[in-house]
């Protein structure tokens, strides 16, 4: 297997691309607006992109997706209830920073994204990739298990140390802990967490010493 990401945007923002081989089949799992680093992402292993996984509707994980769809061919793949973050990149960099910087047309989405749904298992590049809905950072966020490899694409729900934020106008921190305790506390220890910003971790490290889930765990 070959799994390779890259810090991208003014986020930082990790996007991700696991394929079963060089010069094979490749899914892109989150898209942040610098499409020519995405494409080098895939061009280091001469790799053909045949999916793209967005995490959620943020600019930061979806801005570049329409991009790397007019680019690629690809289909790219969201939660419909985060199409109404999805639709407006160019709005959300200007809530951002005050202002849309040059440039931001290409931001524009895709035409159309195809529906993820909980409990879907998508098939591409000849990996089992299962969703999990985990509203809370936002209301369509999902994270992605491919559990032949032990790994689950976390978005920004889980980190290394840390959790999704809830400060938004529609983010739920009752929503996001129920989302951990349900669907991805609920995943193996040993299987490795590979969240939108930051470093990998493990199940079993977060359920041992991130301080939001053993606040989480000791509340009555």
């Amino acid at each position: 297997m070959i799994l390779t990401s890259a810090e991208l945007w003014a986020a930082a923002t990790n996007c991700y691309v696991i394929a079963p081989e060089r010069g094979g089949p490749a899914v892109i799992v989150d898209a942040p607006p610098d499409v020519d680093a995405i494409v080098s992402l895939l061009t280091r292993y001469d790799l053909t992109p045949v999916g793209l996984l967005v995490t959620h509707g943020h600019v930061d994980h979806a801005g570049g997706a329409g991009a790397v769809v007019h680019r690629t061919g690809v289909s790219a793949y969201l939660h419909p209830d985060d199409d109404f973050l999805a639709s407006d990149p160019a709005g959300q960099v200007r809530s951002l920073f005050g202002f849309v910087p040059p440039g931001a047309e290409a931001f524009a989405p895709p035409e159309r994204f195809v529906d993820l749904d909980h409990g879907q298992r998508v098939d591409l590049a000849g990996f089992d990739f299962e969703v999990r809905h985990t509203p809370g950072h936002t209301p369509g966020h999902c994270i992605f298990v491919v559990e032949s490899e032990g790994i689950v694409f976390s978005g920004d729900q889980l980190f290394a140390g840390s959790v999704g934020r809830t400060d938004f106008s529609y983010g739920s921190w009752e929503d996001l802990m129920e989302s951990m305790r349900t669907q991805v506390m609920t995943l193996p220890d040993d299987m490795r967490v590979l969240p939108g910003h930051g470093p990998e971790t493990t199940i079993r490290r977060e359920r041992t010493v991130n301080p939001f889930i053993l606040e989480w765990m000791n509340t009555p």
